[in-house]
């Protein structure tokens, strides 16, 4: 019984951590604007912490072409279960286009999702990473066992 009444408070003191896995639709508006298809793998090594990298195919002025995005993220409320989380981030972008060399940028980003303590929501992004970047669509959650849905 008393074994019972330190247990409890130590699982909620564990770090919140997760991985993620998002989908979506990704733009980045410059003189050579792009447009495509998105997916991000990321990590959440502490609560409010997430690296992650994305990975998008499209075009750029109607030839085939690929970003990649490493970003490391801020989340100001990891841990909500309702309600919209904010998060900020920063790292390296790197953009191709067929026949083209490729170049690499500084990304910054601001993002919103919807409950971040939640199994899966929708999220949404602008940032600077080459010009203008623009993303949203739906992000899944995997975290521990500890951690359920209320």
């Amino acid at each position: 019984m008393v074994l019972a009444s330190f247990v409890a408070p130590l699982a909620h003191a564990q770090q919140l951590t997760a991985t993620e896995l998002s989908l979506g639709a990704a733009a980045a508006v410059t003189n050579r604007s792009f447009a495509g298809a998105e997916l991000a793998l990321a990590h959440r090594p502490a609560a409010d912490t997430r690296v992650a990298l994305a990975l998008a195919g499209g075009t750029v002025a109607e030839r085939a072409a690929l970003r990649a995005q490493l970003t490391v993220q801020l989340l100001v409320n990891s841990a909500a279960r309702s309600g919209p989380g904010l998060y900020a981030g920063m790292g390296a972008a790197f953009s191709a286009r067929r026949s083209t060399p490729g170049q690499g940028f500084l990304a910054v980003l601001l993002g919103f999702e919807g409950a971040p303590g939640r199994r899966e929501a929708w999220y949404a992004e602008l940032g600077f990473a080459g010009g203008v970047r623009v993303a949203a669509g739906w992000r899944l959650r995997w975290f521990p066992s500890w951690w359920r849905d209320r």
